[in-house]
């Protein structure tokens, strides 16, 4: 029986029964017989018309599909684990048009790859003329924060995550340029450095959390000095970034919203006042210049031919960089490490032959991908697989899915060091493709080779948790011992 819950066309929840009580999904939840009193009609898919799914009488039927698309936002418990959801959708309807809202979920990895890229997809939260009024549905959860503009923040509709062309090719094209292959390379003795500076208070440790000891200790101080954060400064910014990314989540609460927006402010706030500090005492980092880049502009403008960067858009801009330079690459030590614990002649063969350190990454990050979801929204009718998607409708690629597709990846449900000839969709594709991917990848195999280097033994003190996020997945903790 499909969930009582619905998607409005401006992307927000309606908060149902199923909001209520989360649990409670997948074991008494009411048939969805109609659209609630007062409510408007919920959208209907083509009944039975996926193209792609088994073509059988044992394809799983929609409303069965819809509540498991539904578990995969709402149910912590899926959420924690989604890869058995993952493969029902893409094995029986890989482009799934919910039956609760202006939804669609795709799990195939060329699927995804075409959303990813296609040049009528934008990013969210991009709102359209015909969408309604904030609140003339009713409030409610949305899938990208609050719709009514209580969360209005230049910084936010500033930043290159929500921004399209031509704003988007106009400021990414200025930032790229900090984080080229040959940049990023030659940034590889200077971490090397660092990660054996975590790995001695590690191995001062002998026992603990290595999120807390090394996972995100690395990454802050890598990408920190890229950008141009003090080092003082930096520990705070761990518990910031976790709850501004909670925003990212589909389906929060209004709590979770308004954690978010708290710590947005603190962190918007902190980095006004370093580029104002960055103007009177530049440095050899990011926010310096990018600043010497609004510097020049401001100099040609007055023909009006160049538009000057603005404080908001470096605000923006550098917060994404700084915290998607380390939550992610946390969970990319994290995850990854995970996989080795866990596929203990795999970590054998990566000890045995170092060059494997590549294909290792690339395999955590195919297998657990620290991000497992992207969302587009369509800004005009477009098609994928056969399907026809209607403009204003709303497009969840799952990555995480996207890269155990057997049609690209033999034997996905295996952890195994391999060269793939399939690049994985980790960090997206098309035009929003992640800034730091190069920088992540060369973290992740310093680390490894060295963590390998320094420890002969790495041991399990207790089975880690996972996070109960689908966006960003990574682990509660991971206690360790080493010697």
């Amino acid at each position: 029986m499909p969930p009582k819950v619905r998607v409005a066309a401006n992307g927000a929840i309606m908060a149902t029964s199923f909001a209520v009580n989360v649990t409670a999904l997948g074991k008494t939840v009411e048939p969805n017989t109609g659209p609630e009193t007062g409510a408007p009609a919920a959208h209907t898919p083509p009944s039975g018309t996926g193209t792609s799914g088994t073509g059988t009488s044992d394809r799983l039927d929609d409303a069965t599909l819809d509540q498991l698309a539904a578990e995969l936002l709402l149910d912590p418990s899926v959420r924690s684990n989604p890869f058995d959801h993952y493969r029902q959708l893409r094995d029986n309807d890989p482009v799934h048009a919910a039956g609760f809202g202006p939804l669609w979920f795709a799990t195939r990895y060329d699927d995804c790859h075409t959303v990813l890229r296609h040049p009528d997809t934008a990013q969210p939260p991009t709102v359209l003329p015909e969408d309604p009024e904030p609140g003339a549905e009713g409030e409610g959860t949305s899938l990208f924060g609050r719709r009514d503009g209580r969360d209005a923040d230049p910084n936010v509709a500033k930043s290159l995550l929500r921004l399209n062309p031509p704003d988007h090719t106009r400021l990414r094209g200025l930032v790229s340029r900090g984080f080229t292959p040959r940049r990023v390379e030659q940034l590889r003795p200077a971490i090397a450095a660092m990660t054996d500076a975590v790995l001695n208070d590690l191995a001062g440790a002998g026992t603990g959390d290595l999120l807390d000891l090394v996972a995100f200790p690395l990454p802050v101080r890598v990408i920190g000095e890229l950008v141009g954060v003090p080092e003082p400064d930096r520990d705070q910014f761990r518990s910031l970034v976790r709850a501004a990314a909670t925003s990212l989540e589909p389906g929060i609460t209004d709590e979770q919203m308004a954690a978010a927006a708290v710590a947005g402010t603190e962190m918007n706030h902190y980095f006004h006042a370093l580029i104002a500090d960055k103007r009177v005492n530049p440095g050899d980092d990011l926010i310096s210049a990018l600043l010497a880049v609004q510097a020049e502009q401001h100099a040609e403008s007055s023909d009006g031919a160049v538009e000057p960067l603005t404080d908001y858009e470096i605000v923006a801009t550098v917060i994404l960089i700084f915290a998607a330079g380390f939550e992610t690459t946390t969970n990319l030590i994290g995850n990854g490490l995970w996989c080795l614990l866990h596929n203990r002649d795999e970590m054998q063969r990566l000890r045995n032959d170092r060059s494997l350190a590549p294909a290792a990454v690339e395999e955590m990050l195919r297998y657990q991908s620290p991000v497992q979801l992207d969302a587009r929204r369509a800004v005009a009718d477009i098609e994928v697989a056969g399907r026809h998607i209607p403009r204003g409708s709303w497009i969840f690629t799952l990555l995480g899915a996207a890269n155990r597709d057997p049609a690209r990846f033999d034997d996905p449900e295996v952890f195994r060091i391999v060269d793939r000839p399939t690049p994985v969709l980790s960090f997206a594709s098309g035009i929003h493709y992640c800034l730091g991917a190069s920088l992540a990848r060369i973290e992740g195999q310093v680390f490894f080779n060295h963590l390998l280097d320094r420890f002969d033994s790495i041991e399990l003190v207790a089975e880690p948790q996972w996070r109960t996020t689908l966006t960003l997945r990574g682990l509660e903790a991971l206690d360790v011992s080493v010697s």
